[in-house]
C-alpha cells in the first residue's frame, strides 16, 4: 500500500445532525477517500473523483463538507494548522486542497 497522500486524524465526522465519531480519521490513499471511525472501522469511502468537498459558507473555519455515494458528511478539523510537531488535525482548508489536487481539479 502506498504512502497516503492526506491523513488527518481527531477528526468529528457528522451526517445530517448525527455524530457518527468524535475522533475519526480522513485518509486519502491509492485515489481514494476514506473516513474512519477512530477504531478503524469503515465509515464510507469513494473514489476521489466522485467526491465533492466545500467549506459550508455558514460554519466556522474548521468546518468542511464532503458528498461521498450521495451522503452529505460534515466534518470538524481545525481552523489553523497544527504547530509543526503538535498533534491535531489539519486545517479544513487543506483537506479540501488535498481532495482536489487527488482529483486532478484545479481551484
Amino acid at each position: 500500500m502506498a504512502e497516503p497522500e492526506f491523513t488527518a486524524r481527531g477528526v468529528r465526522i457528522g451526517k445530517r445532525l448525527r455524530s457518527l465519531t468524535r475522533a475519526g480519521q480522513v485518509r486519502i490513499s491509492d485515489g481514494r477517500l476514506q473516513l474512519l471511525t477512530s477504531y478503524g472501522s469503515e465509515i464510507d469511502s469513494a473514489p476521489v473523483q466522485a467526491v465533492r468537498a466545500s467549506r459550508p459558507w455558514f460554519a466556522a473555519d474548521g468546518r468542511a463538507l464532503a458528498d461521498l455515494n450521495g451522503s452529505r458528511y460534515s466534518l470538524t478539523l481545525a481552523k489553523h494548522d497544527p504547530a509543526p510537531g503538535e498533534p491535531g488535525p489539519p486545517a479544513a482548508r487543506r483537506f479540501i486542497e488535498a481532495v482536489r489536487k487527488a482529483a486532478g481539479r484545479k481551484g
